[in-house]
């Protein structure tokens, strides 16, 4: 079979890799559909050549790991301790692209990338993950894949839409609220498409024209770009007749945005960051502490959230499609990456078989 490995300073390569046969415990996904993520661009920009894991600095063989984390597919193979109520050959689904030692109070409840031993596996990243035509994970990371979605929803839902939904979930989003979501990336999209959908009233804030014009269209009520906009904080406030959003959530990762999501909530707000890396500086006591503001770090999702969301997804007909712009071949992985390593586009896909 064919898969993506990424080599670093934005390169990659398409490779031959042999068919996998599952273990025991193990099954065999046929992929139809594997997002892209904004996180592969941490792997696609960096790291030395050769593509292993290990040189990337993630640990693992230091072999060419296959790219590729939002995988969506049908059970092309099953492992003989693998029981039908587990998984059966043909089933639509989705994967949690973790794989944790399986037993832990963490592991347990689906959360396998809080493993007390340690992730194991982050497939697409220390194990081979998506961006390929098969993908081999063990059973018990499976979510089944409601029947009225497409491939490409459950692609979503398995990282990006899935986070935003987890974040939401945490702030505890109600339709009466008002949100602030810093940052219209597929995951703060994903947000102010959901946040919608709940009935809550979303302003959404990007410097990127194309992407406030997209969250218009997926419900945001008012969109706010930075760059044009002296006072993002007071902006927020004049919004909410003074008194600021109920809720943030940041997917930017930028210091300043993580600030001004923190100093927007009102007194007794909620704020939640869920992009990766980076530093923030905040006035502890102004900020958080005399206003009695609750600050959430939320990482993606456990696999009894993903299948919530799914549901929810497929009851309200959230049109999780539309965030997709691109779809691509497998052999036009250079072409894909090229294109999304600009983010200025929308969410792409990649459709194996």
């Amino acid at each position: 079979m064919k898969g993506v490995v990424f080599l670093g300073d934005r390169k990659l390569e398409i490779r031959d890799f042999p068919d996998p046969t599952p273990g025991p415990d193990e099954v065999v996904l046929e992929i139809r559909a594997s997002g892209m993520c904004g996180s592969d661009l941490k792997f696609y920009r960096a790291g030395a050549s050769g593509g292993g894991a290990a040189s990337l600095g993630l640990g693992g063989t230091g072999g060419p790991v296959i790219a590729g984390h939002e995988p969506c597919g049908v059970v092309a193979a099953v492992g003989s301790n693998v029981s039908p109520r587990q998984a059966r050959v043909g089933q639509r689904v989705m994967q949690h692209h973790y794989r944790g030692c399986g037993v832990c109070p963490h592991c347990s409840t689906g959360w396998m990338q809080l493993c007390v031993e340690g992730v194991a596996e982050v497939y697409g990243a220390t194990g081979n993950g998506a961006h390929a035509n098969y993908m081999l994970c063990p059973a018990r990371t499976l979510v089944p894949l409601p029947d009225e979605l497409s491939f490409e929803t459950g692609a979503a839902i398995s990282c990006g839409t899935g986070t935003a939904w987890g974040a939401l979930q945490r702030l505890g989003l109600q339709g009466d609220h008002t949100i602030a979501v810093f940052g219209q990336g597929p995951v703060g999209l994903s947000a102010t498409q959901l946040a919608h959908h709940m009935g809550a009233r979303v302003i959404a804030l990007d410097t990127n024209p194309q992407r406030l014009a997209r969250a218009k269209e997926f419900g945001a009520e008012w969109v706010l770009n930075p760059l044009e906009t002296n006072d993002v904080v007071g902006a927020i406030r004049d919004l909410t007749h003074g008194r600021g959003a109920h809720a943030s959530l940041d997917s930017s990762s930028s210091p300043q945005a993580r600030a001004q999501a923190v100093r927007c909530v009102r007194t007794w707000g909620r704020a939640c960051f869920v992009g990766e890396g980076g530093e923030v500086t905040l006035d502890v006591s102004s900020d958080l502490l005399r206003r009695q503001v609750t600050l959430i770090g939320s990482w993606t999702f456990s696999t009894v959230g993903q299948a919530e969301c799914a549901r929810y997804v497929a009851d309200r007909g959230v049109k999780v499609d539309a965030l997709f712009t691109h779809s691509w071949r497998l052999d036009q992985a250079e072409e894909a990456y090229r294109l999304f390593d600009r983010q200025d586009a929308g969410k792409g896909v990649i459709l194996p078989n």
